[in-house]
């Protein structure tokens, strides 16, 4: 009889919002939109996480009709995706930057099939998303994702989610700060690579037997790689940084 009533048309709709959202989240957000993770493990998580937060959940208009649950379970969902799209953005820039160092690095050929987007992309993007992704769960990046996600049920009650005005405006700043961030990140490796290109035109200038292909494409990789070791920390430093920055933004922007 207790479980009767509690199975009230309020409780459910407020259950279908809260798992729309939360799926948003899973949906898209770094770490757990992650294409290797089994689509029936993100589901039964996602119903995990709306068991646990549902007793905090409050719907914003207790008179929601239920013809409109479909725009409200839109509304939800686009929640997740645009935190997700914010978020994954420094990733982005990560994947771009390793497109640039794998070009100067003769690895532009180097492709391997990247899960998350369903194509080739080069190796050493990636690399760099894969360290990136372990950076993450290092300084517990994806708990911070779970308690934004707790938060937001606080600061945007189910069903009163209006994209903010700014989303827009920031969406065409972040978007410009990709590229920014990706050629600042390639930029020690690129500067590498056009002072042995000056390098090996003088020395292919005053000795013609010098072979460009056979020596001189080895030495340039080798040295990138060293470079590329030297620098990876401050690369995954400058990810983290990012990565904070996004998140801090994200709360106003939502």
């Amino acid at each position: 009889m207790q479980i009767a009533d509690f199975i009230t048309e309020n409780n459910a709709v407020i259950f279908i919002l809260l798992f729309s959202r939360i799926s948003g989240f899973f949906a898209f957000l770094p770490f757990f939109s992650h294409a290797t993770i089994s689509v029936n493990i993100k589901t039964a998580f996602a119903l995990y996480i709306t068991f646990l937060l549902f007793p905090i959940a409050v719907l914003s208009n207790n008179s929601i009709v239920i013809d409109n649950i479909m725009l409200l379970v839109m509304s939800e969902f686009m929640i997740g995706f645009l935190a997700g799209v914010f978020l994954n953005l420094i990733f982005a820039s990560l994947s771009l930057a390793g497109g640039q160092i794998a070009m100067v690095m003769g690895f532009s050929m180097a492709n391997v099939f990247d899960p998350v987007s369903g194509s080739n992309s080069p190796i050493i993007s990636q690399m760099l998303t894969l360290i990136a992704i372990m950076i993450l769960l290092a300084f517990d990046g994806h708990h911070l994702i779970l308690i934004f996600l707790s938060k937001s049920i606080d600061s945007i009650q189910l069903g009163g989610f209006y994209p903010s005005h700014d989303i827009l405006e920031y969406m065409i700043t972040a978007t410009s700060n990709l590229f920014k961030i990706s050629i600042i990140l390639a930029f020690p490796i690129i500067a590498l690579s056009i002072l042995s290109d000056i390098i090996f035109g003088m020395l292919m200038k005053t000795m013609p037997q010098f072979n460009l292909l056979v020596v001189g494409f080895p030495i340039k990789i080798f040295l990138s790689m060293l470079v590329m070791m030297a620098i990876l920390g401050s690369i995954m430093q400058i990810f983290k940084n990012e990565f904070l920055k996004l998140f801090e933004y994200l709360r106003y922007l939502l």
